[in-house]
């Protein structure tokens, strides 16, 4: 677990180090909360400089924050935080400051609110757009059991292109519940935001003249003596008509909201003021309150795209930590260096992906040709459903999604593209153990969420090298294809210069034992080779083990599968996903397809569970996917003597 720095324990936080919660906080003077607000902010470079994580949004929300807890009565008053990102110094004033050094390190802080951490995180989230629908349902809840607290969903601006957060708008218009909804716009996701919506709220904020005027107007009114007040109430009757004059669009009051803003997110006497106007409305109140990603801190103002997610780096130059050594390149850069290569090959190829431009890869693509890469904000559903159009027209589309974001689009996958069998491409970054991010963000479901779909064809590479030739193999096939590839560096396998095209089905041996085989798949295939290698070279008792590299999750290779399955035999299967339904399942269902009886099965992979944050490699050693755990595994299961099968007296008697 990293530590802090000499230099980083000598600072002296003298207004902080008197807030442990919320309560203490709201005993602080107003004037207090400016000096606050910079010592929180020094305190999140400190630890984050040494520990990496979500910088830029923390540092954006730090007086919002403040205000919140100091005009709300937190934890009874619910604040459901969007996306989770921007939640550090929530977390720093809510009595998790003692365990900030553990942020997203093993057995540490989750990066994102969670429920079972703190009463004062009401809801768990990190994949955007859901904080308006949580809070609309506590709010429901409350109503229902005829209590009194407030419930607040502060989502990002990002976070408001995501068609959830439209259908939590629309119902809690409807349905006129005392609820706010604070958005607070820097106009960034990850990625500048894009999209109508994004231009949207800039028309908003150049159109605050409007506001201005009608306030200015009805103080004017007010004070004309007798009929003041008259003039002021017929004056109400245009406000539609001023509005149109000055703002163009009124959509959130349209929606059933009470718009109100946009105010300077980092001007604690406004937020505090507004705070209390709208804290009791009892009809729902959007408050557009506009902040800057990364202030405070100049680097992250300036590259806030970068400093979203950081690594150690020095607080005073903002220089990232580089190791001495090249390293090779992530299966990220593998991705788009091939997507590139082949989209200037053939331009039906074109490339979407949902506010992650630069985590896949494609913002280097979209500098190459920009016409033919498209980023559709969070918005999954649609970003696949809009493949699916274009694929319908004779273009070879490309969706470009995190494995875990992908979840969001299930129905259209299985409804838009599989259904009418259409040949969109499905390229997964992020699949498997992601590391730091957690459960929110491992990708470990997608081979079983893919597989069940008819028509789709699902490949996981073992080495970057062979994710060039899935990519484009992956434009051959004619139907639904998926690839799925892990987070980090590629293990440095030589690039081959020339593309293949790889036999759809087909899998490979890649090392030869009498003593059984293990089947496996993706980066599973380098951990079970070197568990055979271990095994190979016990001096003892050596174990001869047959490595198969499966290539495909679906279809399996069911000639590979007769040539190193027999009758009777052991098979150990290894995969970075969920075992329910997985690729071991997969080969099991296969086996018992081709009638192949008496095999024994050992599958490794993710357990049933949702496992927490750490390291990749503290992951894999913790449910026994590393290479020294796979051998030991390997050596019980294959060595363990065989019980014959006898079926009991009641099975006897029952047939």
């Amino acid at each position: 677990m990293p530590n802090l720095s000499d230099e980083s324990k000598s600072h002296q936080y003298p207004v902080l180090d008197r807030v442990h919660i919320p309560a203490d906080l709201r005993k602080l003077q107003e004037s207090e909360l400016d000096p606050l607000a910079e010592e929180i902010r020094q305190f999140l470079l400190e630890h984050i400089s040494v520990t990496g994580g979500h910088l830029a949004s923390g540092l954006g929300a730090v007086e919002l924050t403040l205000a919140l807890h100091y005009v709300f009565e937190t934890p009874r008053d619910q604040i459901v935080w969007d996306v989770g990102h921007q939640t550090y110094p929530h977390k720093l004033i809510t009595g998790r400051r003692d365990r900030f050094s553990t942020l997203r390190q093993f057995g540490g802080l989750s990066g994102f609110t969670n429920r079972a951490e703190s009463e004062y995180d009401p809801f768990g989230a990190a994949h955007a757009s859901t904080a308006i629908s949580a809070a609309l349902g506590m709010a429901i809840a409350r109503d229902a059991r005829k209590e009194n607290f407030a419930t607040i969903a502060v989502v990002g601006d990002g976070g408001l292109t995501g068609g959830m957060a439209m259908e939590g708008l629309n119902q809690a218009g409807y349905l006129q519940r005392r609820l706010l909804v604070i958005l607070n716009d820097n106009e960034m996701s990850i990625s500048p935001n894009v999209g109508a919506m994004s231009g949207y709220l800039n028309r908003i904020v150049h159109g605050q003249i409007y506001n201005k005027f009608k306030d200015e107007v009805k103080g004017v009114l007010t004070r004309v003596p007798k009929f003041g007040t008259k003039m002021a109430e017929v004056a109400h009757h245009v406000e539609d008509a001023i509005k149109k004059a000055f703002v163009p669009g009124t959509l959130f009051e349209e929606l059933g909201f009470r718009y109100v803003g946009p105010i300077n997110g980092h001007s604690i006497p406004q937020l505090l003021e507004t705070l209390r106007e709208v804290k009791d409305s009892p009809v729902p109140i959007l408050l557009h309150v506009r902040t800057q990603k990364g202030k405070g801190y100049s680097h992250a103002e300036a590259d806030p795209v970068f400093w979203h997610g950081a690594v150690p780096f020095r607080v005073e130059t903002g220089e990232v930590a580089k190791s001495s050594k090249p390293s090779p390149p992530s299966y990220t850069a593998v991705f788009a260096e091939t997507i590139a290569e082949l989209m200037k090959r053939d331009d039906r190829i074109i490339a979407v992906t949902a506010a992650m431009l630069e985590g896949t890869g494609l913002d280097k693509v979209k500098k190459i040709l920009p016409e033919r890469v498209f980023d559709v904000g969070i918005c999954e559903q649609h970003g696949v459903t809009f493949a699916a159009g274009m694929s319908t027209r004779g273009m070879k589309p490309v969706a470009a999604i995190y494995s875990t974001f992908l979840q969001r689009a299930y129905d259209q996958i299985m409804h838009d593209v599989c259904l009418m069998d259409l040949p969109v491409v499905f390229c997964m970054d992020r699949a498997g153990l992601v590391g730091a991010d957690g459960p929110t963000h491992h990708g470990v479901f997608d081979l079983t969420y893919l597989r069940v779909f008819p028509n789709m064809i699902v490949m996981a590479p073992k080495d970057a090298n062979e994710l060039r030739h899935m990519i484009a193999t992956a434009f051959t096939t004619g139907h639904p294809t998926a690839i799925r590839y892990p987070r980090g560096t590629s293990e440095g396998t030589p690039l081959d210069a020339e593309l293949k095209i790889l036999p759809v089905g087909k899998g490979e041996i890649l090392r030869a034992g009498k003593d059984g085989t293990i089947w496996a798949i993706g980066v599973g295939v380098a951990a079970a080779s070197r568990a055979a290698e271990i095994l190979a070279k016990d001096a003892d008792s050596p174990l001869e083990l047959t490595v198969v590299n499966a290539r495909f999750a679906k279809p399996i290779d069911q000639a590979l599968v007769r040539e190193t399955i027999p009758v009777g035999s052991r098979v150990m299967t290894v995969e970075e996903n969920a075992l329910p339904g997985g690729f071991g399942s997969a080969v099991m269902e296969t086996v018992s397809e081709l009638g192949i009886h008496g095999v024994e099965f050992l599958r490794k992979g993710v357990p049933d569970e949702f496992i927490q944050h750490g390291t990749q490699d503290q992951l894999r050693k913790l449910i026994g996917l590393d290479p020294d755990s796979l051998a030991r595994a390997a050596r019980e299961f294959f060595s363990a003597k065989r019980i014959p099968f006898a079926p009991s007296k009641s099975a006897k008697a029952t047939s």
